[in-house]
Protein backbone atom coordinates (compact mmCIF):
# COMPACT_ATOMS: atom_id res chain seq x y z
CA UNK A 1 0.00 0.00 0.00
CA UNK A 2 1.64 3.28 -1.03
CA UNK A 3 2.02 6.12 1.43
CA UNK A 4 0.52 9.43 0.33
CA UNK A 5 2.38 12.07 2.26
CA UNK A 6 0.50 15.14 3.35
CA UNK A 7 -2.86 13.72 2.19
CA UNK A 8 -5.71 12.16 4.13
CA UNK A 9 -6.43 9.35 1.66
CA UNK A 10 -5.66 7.96 -1.77
CA UNK A 11 -8.38 9.94 -3.51
CA UNK A 12 -6.79 13.18 -2.34
CA UNK A 13 -3.59 12.07 -4.04
CA UNK A 14 -5.25 11.33 -7.38
CA UNK A 15 -7.19 14.59 -7.17
CA UNK A 16 -3.83 16.26 -7.56
CA UNK A 17 -1.40 15.79 -10.41
CA UNK A 18 0.30 12.41 -10.23
CA UNK A 19 4.00 12.17 -10.98
CA UNK A 20 4.57 11.75 -14.68
CA UNK A 21 6.97 9.16 -16.07
CA UNK A 22 9.50 11.95 -16.56
CA UNK A 23 9.04 13.29 -13.03
CA UNK A 24 9.27 9.84 -11.48
CA UNK A 25 12.75 9.35 -12.95
CA UNK A 26 14.08 12.48 -11.23
CA UNK A 27 15.82 12.49 -7.87
CA UNK A 28 14.55 15.39 -5.78
CA UNK A 29 17.32 15.03 -3.23
CA UNK A 30 20.03 15.16 -5.90
CA UNK A 31 18.46 18.12 -7.64
CA UNK A 32 18.07 20.03 -4.37
CA UNK A 33 21.72 19.62 -3.46
CA UNK A 34 23.17 20.36 -6.91
CA UNK A 35 20.97 23.13 -8.33
CA UNK A 36 22.42 26.63 -8.21
CA UNK A 37 21.01 30.14 -8.34
CA UNK A 38 18.35 29.91 -5.64
CA UNK A 39 16.66 33.08 -4.45
CA UNK A 40 16.73 33.81 -0.72
CA UNK A 41 13.25 32.38 -0.21
CA UNK A 42 14.05 29.29 -2.27
CA UNK A 43 17.24 28.76 -0.29
CA UNK A 44 15.17 28.74 2.90
CA UNK A 45 13.10 25.92 1.40
CA UNK A 46 16.28 23.98 0.57
CA UNK A 47 17.72 24.53 4.05
CA UNK A 48 14.52 23.40 5.73
CA UNK A 49 14.25 20.22 3.64
CA UNK A 50 17.90 19.24 4.20
CA UNK A 51 17.68 19.93 7.93
CA UNK A 52 14.30 18.19 8.39
CA UNK A 53 14.51 15.26 6.01
CA UNK A 54 12.20 13.03 8.01
CA UNK A 55 9.40 15.62 8.25
CA UNK A 56 9.67 17.43 4.90
CA UNK A 57 8.06 14.75 2.66
CA UNK A 58 4.98 14.68 4.90
CA UNK A 59 4.25 18.39 4.62
CA UNK A 60 1.75 19.96 2.26
CA UNK A 61 2.84 22.89 0.11
CA UNK A 62 1.19 25.28 2.56
CA UNK A 63 2.91 23.68 5.56
CA UNK A 64 6.30 23.73 3.83
CA UNK A 65 5.85 27.38 2.89
CA UNK A 66 5.09 28.31 6.51
CA UNK A 67 7.99 26.25 7.84
CA UNK A 68 10.39 27.97 5.40
CA UNK A 69 8.88 31.42 5.98
CA UNK A 70 7.81 31.86 2.37
CA UNK A 71 4.67 31.52 0.22
CA UNK A 72 2.93 28.61 -1.50
CA UNK A 73 3.57 30.30 -4.85
CA UNK A 74 7.31 30.28 -4.11
CA UNK A 75 7.16 26.58 -3.23
CA UNK A 76 5.43 25.87 -6.55
CA UNK A 77 8.01 27.89 -8.49
CA UNK A 78 10.77 26.09 -6.60
CA UNK A 79 9.42 22.70 -7.69
CA UNK A 80 9.11 23.81 -11.32
CA UNK A 81 12.66 25.20 -11.25
CA UNK A 82 13.88 21.73 -10.33
CA UNK A 83 11.98 20.31 -13.30
CA UNK A 84 8.92 18.86 -11.57
CA UNK A 85 5.44 19.34 -12.98
CA UNK A 86 3.88 19.90 -9.58
CA UNK A 87 4.55 19.97 -5.86
CA UNK A 88 3.08 16.45 -5.61
CA UNK A 89 5.62 15.14 -8.11
CA UNK A 90 8.42 16.74 -6.12
CA UNK A 91 7.03 15.39 -2.85
CA UNK A 92 6.72 11.88 -4.27
CA UNK A 93 10.34 11.92 -5.51
CA UNK A 94 11.66 13.30 -2.22
CA UNK A 95 9.83 10.62 -0.22
CA UNK A 96 11.17 7.90 -2.51
CA UNK A 97 14.76 9.18 -2.18
CA UNK A 98 14.61 9.30 1.59
CA UNK A 99 12.93 5.90 1.81
CA UNK A 100 15.75 4.48 -0.31
CA UNK A 101 18.29 5.97 2.07
CA UNK A 102 16.50 4.49 5.07
CA UNK A 103 16.36 1.05 3.45
CA UNK A 104 20.12 1.17 2.99
CA UNK A 105 20.60 2.37 6.56
CA UNK A 106 22.07 5.67 5.35
CA UNK A 107 21.86 9.04 7.04
CA UNK A 108 23.47 12.43 6.57
CA UNK A 109 25.65 11.94 9.67
CA UNK A 110 29.43 12.19 9.52
CA UNK A 111 30.95 11.83 12.97
CA UNK A 112 34.00 10.29 14.61
CA UNK A 113 31.61 8.88 17.20
CA UNK A 114 30.11 6.57 14.59
CA UNK A 115 32.82 6.01 12.02
CA UNK A 116 31.40 2.85 10.45
CA UNK A 117 28.07 4.46 9.60
CA UNK A 118 29.73 7.73 8.60
CA UNK A 119 31.98 5.93 6.11
CA UNK A 120 28.94 4.24 4.59
CA UNK A 121 27.20 7.60 4.32
CA UNK A 122 30.18 9.23 2.59
CA UNK A 123 30.59 6.31 0.19
CA UNK A 124 26.90 6.30 -0.69
CA UNK A 125 26.94 10.05 -1.34
CA UNK A 126 30.02 9.78 -3.56
CA UNK A 127 28.75 6.79 -5.53
CA UNK A 128 25.44 8.55 -6.06
CA UNK A 129 27.32 11.68 -7.08
CA UNK A 130 29.31 9.86 -9.76
CA UNK A 131 26.29 7.91 -11.02
CA UNK A 132 24.29 11.09 -11.41
CA UNK A 133 27.17 12.80 -13.23
CA UNK A 134 27.51 9.90 -15.68
CA UNK A 135 23.75 9.71 -16.23
CA UNK A 136 23.67 13.42 -17.04
CA UNK A 137 26.24 13.27 -19.86
CA UNK A 138 24.72 14.15 -23.21
CA UNK A 139 25.95 11.63 -25.78
CA UNK A 140 26.05 14.10 -28.66
CA UNK A 141 28.05 16.56 -26.57
CA UNK A 142 30.51 13.86 -25.55
CA UNK A 143 31.04 12.73 -29.16
CA UNK A 144 31.54 16.31 -30.35
CA UNK A 145 34.05 17.11 -27.60
CA UNK A 146 36.04 13.92 -28.21
CA UNK A 147 36.21 14.81 -31.91
CA UNK A 148 37.29 18.40 -31.16
CA UNK A 149 40.01 17.31 -28.73
CA UNK A 150 41.30 14.60 -31.07
CA UNK A 151 41.80 17.14 -33.86
CA UNK A 152 42.86 20.11 -31.74
CA UNK A 153 46.16 21.83 -32.46
CA UNK A 154 46.50 22.82 -28.81
CA UNK A 155 44.36 22.13 -25.73
CA UNK A 156 44.37 24.40 -22.71
CA UNK A 157 42.91 23.31 -19.37
CA UNK A 158 42.14 26.08 -16.92
CA UNK A 159 40.63 26.32 -13.45
CA UNK A 160 40.92 28.36 -10.27
CA UNK A 161 41.17 27.42 -6.64
CA UNK A 162 40.33 23.84 -5.71
CA UNK A 163 39.68 22.74 -9.29
CA UNK A 164 43.25 23.53 -10.36
CA UNK A 165 44.14 19.96 -9.43
CA UNK A 166 41.62 18.65 -11.96
CA UNK A 167 43.06 20.82 -14.74
CA UNK A 168 46.62 19.71 -14.00
CA UNK A 169 45.62 16.05 -13.91
CA UNK A 170 43.79 16.42 -17.22
CA UNK A 171 46.89 17.94 -18.84
CA UNK A 172 49.01 15.06 -17.60
CA UNK A 173 46.59 12.40 -18.86
CA UNK A 174 45.86 13.93 -22.25
CA UNK A 175 49.55 14.66 -22.90
CA UNK A 176 50.21 10.93 -22.52
CA UNK A 177 47.95 10.38 -25.53
CA UNK A 178 50.18 12.57 -27.66
CA UNK A 179 47.94 15.64 -27.50
CA UNK A 180 49.55 19.06 -27.04
CA UNK A 181 48.18 20.31 -23.72
CA UNK A 182 48.84 23.15 -21.33
CA UNK A 183 47.72 24.13 -17.83
CA UNK A 184 49.09 26.56 -15.29
CA UNK A 185 48.24 27.51 -11.72
CA UNK A 186 49.43 31.05 -12.52
CA UNK A 187 46.40 32.89 -13.82
CA UNK A 188 48.41 35.42 -15.84
CA UNK A 189 50.08 32.56 -17.71
CA UNK A 190 46.73 30.87 -18.40
CA UNK A 191 45.15 34.07 -19.66
CA UNK A 192 48.17 34.87 -21.81
CA UNK A 193 48.06 31.41 -23.37
CA UNK A 194 44.32 31.70 -24.03
CA UNK A 195 45.04 34.77 -26.13
CA UNK A 196 47.30 32.68 -28.40
CA UNK A 197 44.65 30.06 -29.22
CA UNK A 198 43.54 29.67 -32.82
CA UNK A 199 40.57 28.15 -34.65
CA UNK A 200 40.68 24.41 -34.13
CA UNK A 201 42.23 24.75 -30.66
CA UNK A 202 40.22 23.87 -27.55
CA UNK A 203 40.05 25.38 -24.09
CA UNK A 204 38.49 23.34 -21.26
CA UNK A 205 37.37 25.45 -18.31
CA UNK A 206 36.60 23.73 -15.01
CA UNK A 207 34.56 25.58 -12.41
CA UNK A 208 32.17 24.30 -9.77
CA UNK A 209 30.09 27.47 -9.64
CA UNK A 210 30.70 28.73 -13.17
CA UNK A 211 30.93 32.25 -11.80
CA UNK A 212 34.69 32.85 -11.82
CA UNK A 213 35.38 36.22 -13.42
CA UNK A 214 38.85 35.08 -14.42
CA UNK A 215 37.57 32.01 -16.26
CA UNK A 216 34.80 34.06 -17.85
CA UNK A 217 37.41 36.44 -19.27
CA UNK A 218 39.41 33.49 -20.56
CA UNK A 219 36.32 32.01 -22.23
CA UNK A 220 35.60 35.30 -23.98
CA UNK A 221 39.24 35.62 -25.06
CA UNK A 222 39.29 32.07 -26.44
CA UNK A 223 36.01 32.58 -28.32
CA UNK A 224 37.43 35.76 -29.77
CA UNK A 225 40.37 33.75 -31.09
CA UNK A 226 38.04 31.20 -32.69
CA UNK A 227 38.83 28.36 -30.26
CA UNK A 228 36.25 25.84 -29.07
CA UNK A 229 35.15 26.41 -25.47
CA UNK A 230 34.25 23.43 -23.25
CA UNK A 231 32.96 24.02 -19.72
CA UNK A 232 32.73 21.53 -16.86
CA UNK A 233 30.51 22.96 -14.14
CA UNK A 234 27.76 22.07 -11.69
CA UNK A 235 25.57 24.93 -12.95
CA UNK A 236 24.47 24.61 -16.57
CA UNK A 237 22.94 28.10 -16.46
CA UNK A 238 25.98 29.86 -15.01
CA UNK A 239 27.63 32.81 -16.79
CA UNK A 240 30.55 30.56 -17.77
CA UNK A 241 28.31 27.82 -19.16
CA UNK A 242 26.51 30.37 -21.34
CA UNK A 243 29.83 31.17 -23.04
CA UNK A 244 30.56 27.51 -23.84
CA UNK A 245 30.21 25.63 -27.09
CA UNK A 246 29.83 22.44 -25.06
CA UNK A 247 28.96 21.95 -21.40
CA UNK A 248 29.27 19.00 -19.03
CA UNK A 249 27.25 19.16 -15.83
CA UNK A 250 28.79 17.79 -12.65
CA UNK A 251 26.82 16.64 -9.63
CA UNK A 252 28.02 16.90 -6.07
CA UNK A 253 26.28 15.64 -2.97
CA UNK A 254 28.39 17.42 -0.38
CA UNK A 255 25.26 19.32 0.61
CA UNK A 256 23.63 16.07 1.69
CA UNK A 257 26.38 15.63 4.27
CA UNK A 258 26.84 19.26 5.26
CA UNK A 259 23.30 20.71 5.05
CA UNK A 260 24.43 22.95 2.21
CA UNK A 261 26.92 25.11 4.09
CA UNK A 262 29.73 23.70 1.99
CA UNK A 263 29.00 22.01 -1.30
CA UNK A 264 32.02 21.21 -3.40
CA UNK A 265 33.61 18.06 -4.76
CA UNK A 266 36.31 17.49 -7.38
CA UNK A 267 35.29 13.88 -7.93
CA UNK A 268 32.55 14.61 -10.45
CA UNK A 269 34.74 16.93 -12.53
CA UNK A 270 37.52 14.34 -12.45
CA UNK A 271 35.02 11.71 -13.60
CA UNK A 272 34.15 13.83 -16.65
CA UNK A 273 37.87 14.02 -17.50
CA UNK A 274 38.20 10.25 -17.07
CA UNK A 275 35.23 9.62 -19.36
CA UNK A 276 36.61 11.85 -22.12
CA UNK A 277 40.07 10.28 -21.73
CA UNK A 278 38.71 6.75 -22.08
CA UNK A 279 36.76 7.66 -25.21
CA UNK A 280 39.79 9.43 -26.70
CA UNK A 281 42.14 6.51 -26.10
CA UNK A 282 40.77 4.22 -28.87
CA UNK A 283 40.20 7.18 -31.20
CA UNK A 284 43.85 8.26 -31.37
CA UNK A 285 45.73 5.82 -33.56
CA UNK A 286 49.12 5.94 -31.85
CA UNK A 287 47.91 6.79 -28.33
CA UNK A 288 49.16 3.57 -26.78
CA UNK A 289 52.59 4.06 -28.37
CA UNK A 290 52.75 7.53 -26.84
CA UNK A 291 51.89 6.11 -23.42
CA UNK A 292 54.56 3.40 -23.77
CA UNK A 293 57.18 5.94 -24.85
CA UNK A 294 56.27 8.17 -21.92
CA UNK A 295 56.67 5.24 -19.52
CA UNK A 296 60.05 4.49 -21.09
CA UNK A 297 61.21 8.07 -20.59
CA UNK A 298 60.29 8.16 -16.91
CA UNK A 299 61.58 4.64 -16.22
CA UNK A 300 64.94 5.88 -14.78
CA UNK A 301 63.00 7.82 -12.15
CA UNK A 302 61.02 4.73 -11.26
CA UNK A 303 64.21 2.66 -11.01
CA UNK A 304 65.68 5.07 -8.49
CA UNK A 305 62.49 4.95 -6.45
CA UNK A 306 62.49 1.16 -6.62
CA UNK A 307 66.10 1.02 -5.45
CA UNK A 308 65.28 3.21 -2.49
CA UNK A 309 61.94 1.76 -1.42
CA UNK A 310 62.27 -1.75 -2.86
CA UNK A 311 65.71 -3.32 -2.45
CA UNK A 312 66.74 -1.10 0.43
CA UNK A 313 63.61 -1.63 2.52
CA UNK A 314 65.09 -4.97 3.61
CA UNK A 315 67.78 -3.04 5.45
CA UNK A 316 67.34 -1.14 8.68
CA UNK A 317 65.06 1.88 8.10
CA UNK A 318 67.53 4.17 9.81
CA UNK A 319 70.11 3.30 7.15
CA UNK A 320 67.83 4.12 4.20
CA UNK A 321 69.24 7.65 3.62
CA UNK A 322 72.81 6.25 3.51
CA UNK A 323 72.02 3.53 1.01
CA UNK A 324 70.03 5.98 -1.05
CA UNK A 325 73.07 8.25 -1.32
CA UNK A 326 75.24 5.24 -2.18
CA UNK A 327 72.81 4.24 -4.95
CA UNK A 328 72.74 7.63 -6.67
CA UNK A 329 76.24 8.98 -5.94
CA UNK A 330 78.13 6.92 -8.58
CA UNK A 331 76.19 8.83 -11.24
CA UNK A 332 77.99 11.97 -10.11
CA UNK A 333 81.55 10.57 -9.94
CA UNK A 334 82.43 11.53 -13.56
CA UNK A 335 81.52 15.15 -12.77
CA UNK A 336 83.79 15.14 -9.71
CA UNK A 337 86.65 13.57 -11.65
CA UNK A 338 86.34 16.20 -14.34
CA UNK A 339 86.31 19.15 -11.96
CA UNK A 340 88.49 18.08 -9.02
CA UNK A 341 90.32 14.92 -9.98
CA UNK A 342 89.73 11.34 -8.92
CA UNK A 343 91.03 11.55 -5.33
CA UNK A 344 88.14 13.53 -3.84
CA UNK A 345 85.71 11.00 -5.28
CA UNK A 346 87.66 8.05 -3.87
CA UNK A 347 87.93 9.65 -0.43
CA UNK A 348 84.23 10.41 -0.43
CA UNK A 349 83.31 6.83 -1.30
CA UNK A 350 85.61 5.59 1.46
CA UNK A 351 83.90 7.93 3.88
CA UNK A 352 80.50 6.61 2.83
CA UNK A 353 81.70 3.04 3.30
CA UNK A 354 82.44 3.78 6.97
CA UNK A 355 79.08 5.40 7.66
CA UNK A 356 76.97 2.22 8.05
CA UNK A 357 79.43 1.05 10.70
CA UNK A 358 79.16 4.12 12.89
CA UNK A 359 75.61 5.19 12.01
Amino acid sequence: MPVYYGMKNESDFHANQEPSMTDSSKSALSLISTHKGYSDSEQRIVDYILEHQSEAPRLTAAQLSRAAATSEATVSRFCRKLGFGSFRSFQFSLARDLESQRNEGLTDEVSLDNMEQSLKNILAAKVSELNATIDGIDHDTLAAVVHALKNAGVIEFAAVGNTNAVALDATFKFSQLGLRCMASTISETSIGFALTLRPGDVIVLISNSGKSRRLNRMAKAARGCGATVVVISSDSKSPLARLADYTFNTVNHEALLTTGDFAFSKMSATMIIEVIYNFLLPEIEDAREHISYYEELIQPDKVVEQTFWGADKRRSPRNWPIYYVLSVWPNHIPKIEKTAGVLPAVFFLQFLAWLPIVY
